[in-house]
Formats: C-alpha cells, structure tokens, sequence
C-alpha cells in the first residue's frame, strides 16, 4: 500500500479509536471515521496476545494485500482500523478476504457506481 493510505501516527490511531463507527464480525473489528482529506487511510492492530512477530507480520501482510485489492473502490476521505481478533490465527486468506468484504459492505465504504 502506498503511504499515504497507510494510517500509521499514533494520534491518528486514537482519533479513530475516540471517535469512531465500529462494526465487528468473527475475525475482525472495522473501527471507522471521516478523515477530511482526499485519500483513505487504514491501519491495524494486533494484540502482542496474538503471537509471536512473525505471527503478528504474516497476518498484517494478507490484510494490506486484501485492503490494496479494495482500495481503488471504497469512498475517498475516510480513516480505518482494522482490529484483527484471536479467531484470525486459524483463517485462511479466503476467509480474511470476505471478512474484509463483509465489514467493508456493511459499513458502506464502497463508492457508489455513477451511471451515465
């Protein structure tokens, strides 16, 4: 992902945390808020309780590639945390990708199709 689609201050992290919508489904919390700017950014956390780094990494690595996917289609101007749950250790890619999904379509991110 490029960085200015990565959420990476700590103040942003709290911003969204404080103020935020959050929906949640088996395997992950999406926490989201209005950014005033023109790109999305999104971030994640993961509990040191998950596991050990390499863990932690490879999870954070399917979901930036899952997010990069969705990137181009999903409103412009909006903060997101991904908050990756215990139940995650034992999803394979697929199931990340349509938890992803899920919460992404529940949340209404997606930007609306514009017919000519």
């Amino acid at each position: 992902m490029k960085k200015a689609n990565r959420l990476r201050k700590d103040r942003d992290f709290r911003r969204v945390y404080r103020r935020g919508r959050s929906l949640s489904n088996r395997y992950l919390v999406l926490i989201y808020k209005k950014n005033g700017l023109e790109d999305t950014r999104i971030g994640f956390s993961i509990s040191k309780k998950f596991g050990k780094a390499v863990e932690r990494n490879r999870i954070k690595r399917q979901l930036r590639s899952i997010c990069r996917e969705y990137l181009p289609d999903l409103k412009r101007g909006y903060d997101m945390v991904f908050v990756v749950r215990a139940e995650s250790k034992q999803a394979d890619y697929n199931e990340l990708n349509n938890s992803v999904y899920e919460l992404l379509k529940r949340a209404k991110l997606y930007r609306e199709i514009e017919v000519d």
